[in-house]
């Protein structure tokens, strides 16, 4: 007898192009009919390149054609087009969406995050941070907060700090231990976090993602109309080969780049003033001509940012006159032009 789960179990065999992922798993399977040894399947294909999604369509046809008890198929797509400007059941109060992605841990993606916000704050917008990082939320941390959101016997209800609304797992774990969730309890987490939570009328919302290109990225990517994405990353070759594979995941899954930025760019003696590019130079803008994409903004390595993250005081916060914060203020102006 044919059920949904026996059909999504042989869809799970499909890869979809250039991400890595199912299928199903990506959330590309908008609905499943079974009447009989009839199926009617529903595809939720967002891109606008039409190969790919042919390509999807037919591999989906041949997989169900090929099942046995099924006789009558029907393989139909919905309204599809580009990620950017289609619409979403998450945060429909929200003018603009944008993540802040890495391909790879340690480029200082969170601190990018939470300057760009507080950034953005300071130029009159009202402003969300959503910590995406299931397995490592910092975003407590980062803005010195302990307590835990209040619930208004609907929704919670975000901790606002320095004019930026936040929401994080981090705020609701009880311990240390760390999150050891698999794929679909990640999607649930960042579902919650996005439509149980009172987030109000907002001009834009950042995503501070997870490093890589899982789970957590995907779903931001299928489940929220993005209007764009920011790509993080320092100047070293290592770093760079992984920043493109972010670059060309959310141009996969049509998400605009709104350009990258290049931390830990360089840094500045205190005493004498003198100019050291400790991972490399010019590595991001070299990226950026060959990948046609903008380069946002470098940021300087600086002691600094080290110590106001680890107070919980974001350094355009605490140190607004510095290089680094001139360096944020100035990307933050970008972004607002750019959305």
């Amino acid at each position: 007898m044919l059920t949904k789960e026996h059909i999504e179990e042989s869809l799970k065999e499909i890869i979809y192009p250039g991400v890595g992922k199912d299928i199903v798993t990506l959330g590309i399977i908008k609905s499943i009919d079974i009447s009989g040894d009839s199926v009617s399947v529903e595809l939720d294909l967002r891109s606008t390149d039409s190969k790919l999604v042919n390509s999807v369509e037919n591999a989906v046809k041949e997989k169900l054609s090929n099942l046995e008890g099924v006789n009558s198929l029907s393989v139909r797509k919905s309204a599809g087009g580009s990620q950017a400007g289609a619409t979403s059941t998450y945060l429909p109060q929200v003018k603009y969406k944008v993540a802040v992605a890495s391909g790879k841990g340690g480029v200082g993606k969170s601190t990018v995050s939470v300057n760009l916000a507080v950034a953005l704050a300071k130029q009159g917008l009202k402003v969300g941070l959503l910590d995406s990082d299931i397995y490592g939320p910092s975003i407590p941390l980062m803005f010195g907060i302990s307590g835990r959101p209040e619930f208004d016997g609907n929704k919670l209800i975000p901790i606002e700090k320095y004019g930026v609304k936040l929401m994080s797992l981090g705020f609701l774990l009880t311990d240390d231990s760390p999150v050891i969730w698999r794929g679909p309890l990640v999607m649930r987490a960042l579902q919650q976090l996005m439509s149980d939570v009172e987030w109000g009328d907002l001009d834009i919302m950042i995503f501070d993602m997870p490093p890589g290109t899982g789970d957590a990225q995907l779903t931001i990517s299928q489940s929220v109309a993005l209007d764009g994405a920011i790509i993080v990353s320092t100047p070293q070759d290592v770093a760079l080969l992984d920043a493109v594979k972010g670059v060309q995941m959310f141009q996969k899954v049509n998400v605009p780049i709104l350009g990258i930025i290049e931390n830990m760019s360089y840094f500045i003696c205190q005493h004498c003033q003198e100019r050291t590019d400790i991972f490399s130079s010019d590595g991001v803008r070299k990226e950026c001509d060959r990948l046609k994409v903008d380069l946002l903004g470098e940021i300087p390595l600086d002691v600094e940012i080290r110590i106001s993250g680890d107070e919980g005081i974001p350094v355009v916060e605490k140190v607004p006159d510095n290089n680094q914060s001139k360096a944020f203020i100035e990307i933050a102006k970008k972004v607002k032009e750019n959305i």
